[in-house]
């Protein structure tokens, strides 16, 4: 889905998303597609595309007659993402702990091996991608759509809000606790599996800043350049 001169659908939601997530764009900032077809050198129609898929993420608003804008989750938002993915997860790794086959740890342990080597390398488009992703691919083996429709909008909710609001300068949604959940999975120890799963979540929570909005960038081009 790419013009000849122009940047994909995909190229321009994983641009903005970093940007979000590097905390170059800040939350209700606004989205103008006129700036942006400049920016990415394609039609506006092709930015409503792009912006039709980060609002279905979360990571948009799109309030009709304004414009869009950078979601602005508020801390009671955060908070209560953070319960759901708690009681969701459990309920997750609960039904994986019952049955998994070989393909389908080999997969997660591959995945894991992804993670670590993204973050010896330090490359933060795909320490991000990976880490949310492995919650995202827990949920995909259960082999439940609506589990995996949940987790799919938790994780983007959730990615979102740990980028407005976490007090440090790294991701620490790491592969050592994520290996150690598979482990567990594998071992078909339930009790294990939880608390593993709910201490990591906790982890997660903890690097967040509750009290307030971070003044990120207004400056849509300097922070999608």
């Amino acid at each position: 889905m790419t013009d000849q001169n122009g940047t994909s659908v995909e190229q321009i939601v994983e641009k903005v998303w970093l940007s979000i997530a590097e905390r170059r764009l800040r939350p209700g900032v606004q989205l103008k597609e006129e700036q942006m077809a400049a920016i990415f050198n394609v039609s506006r129609a092709r930015i409503r595309q792009a912006l039709s898929t980060l609002q279905r993420d979360g990571l948009i608003t799109i309030i009709p007659n304004r414009g869009a804008f950078v979601s602005k989750p508020s801390v009671e938002e955060a908070r209560d993402v953070f319960f759901v993915r708690r009681t969701v997860e459990r309920c997750v790794v609960e039904r994986l702990c019952k049955g998994i086959s070989k393909a389908e740890v080999k997969r997660l342990r591959e995945h894991v091996a992804k993670e670590r080597i993204a973050n010896a390398d330090d490359v933060t488009t795909d320490i991000i991608k990976l880490s949310g992703g492995f919650h995202l691919l827990l949920a995909e083996t259960v082999g439940s759509d609506f589990l995996f429709a949940t987790m799919r909008d938790l994780i983007a909710r959730s990615s979102l809000i740990t980028a407005v609001y976490r007090n440090t300068n790294r991701f620490n949604c790491g592969p050592d606790e994520h290996a150690e959940i598979v482990e567990a999975i594998v071992g078909n120890d339930v009790n294990k599996a939880s608390h593993l799963m709910a201490h990591h979540l906790e982890h997660v929570e903890s690097e967040l800043d509750l009290t307030e909005i971070r003044d990120l960038s207004h400056d849509l081009r300097a922070a999608l350049a």
